[in-house]
């Protein structure tokens, strides 16, 4: 299962980075959304809206409802047990097992709400911290795959529509 093939039938997205900058590489999340809208100067053929949901992504439900995506691309660090800088389609079945940083709701519990109240497709991303030390710097390995996930993003964005 891969981002591309989880955006295929994708006709708008919203990209919803979640995490803290204050944790070394739980910001994966942010980083990762921060650069999509980087990368999406240039004209992309969906509408993407991102947002930075930190650590309280559900606050954000409602400007999420409003937008009416079809589909939601969650990004985060979660502790996969993998080398870091491991990038991976985590299913919603599978994220109660998967442990994710800094955020008191369990992003399971916000991708069926989201699943229930929008109707959109919801994509849950983990990116392997190294580190969660406060203070720390984000690693060069978790930095180097949140560009790769925002790549990625931008690339189905901007991929002509037939």
């Amino acid at each position: 299962m891969t981002i591309q093939t989880q955006l295929e039938h994708c006709s708008s997205l919203v990209v919803l980075g979640v995490g803290s900058d204050l944790r070394a590489d739980d910001a994966a999340g942010l980083i990762a959304a921060r650069a999509v809208t980087s990368l999406l100067r240039r004209s992309p053929h969906i509408p993407v809206h991102v947002l930075l949901g930190e650590t309280a992504p559900e606050n954000l439900t409602g400007e999420i409802r409003r937008l009416a995506p079809s589909h939601i691309l969650i990004i985060d660090a979660a502790d996969m047990g993998c080398a870091p800088g491991t990038i991976a389609v985590i299913p919603q079945e599978k994220a109660n097992g998967i442990s994710f940083a800094t955020h008191a709701l369990p992003l399971s519990v916000l991708c069926d709400y989201l699943t229930r109240e929008t109707g959109a497709v919801v994509v849950l991303v983990g990116i392997q911290p190294a580190s969660l030390k406060f203070g720390d710097p984000v690693t060069e390995a978790v930095n180097q795959a949140a560009q790769q996930v925002a790549e990625i993003v931008a690339a189905i964005a901007t991929e002509p529509r037939g």
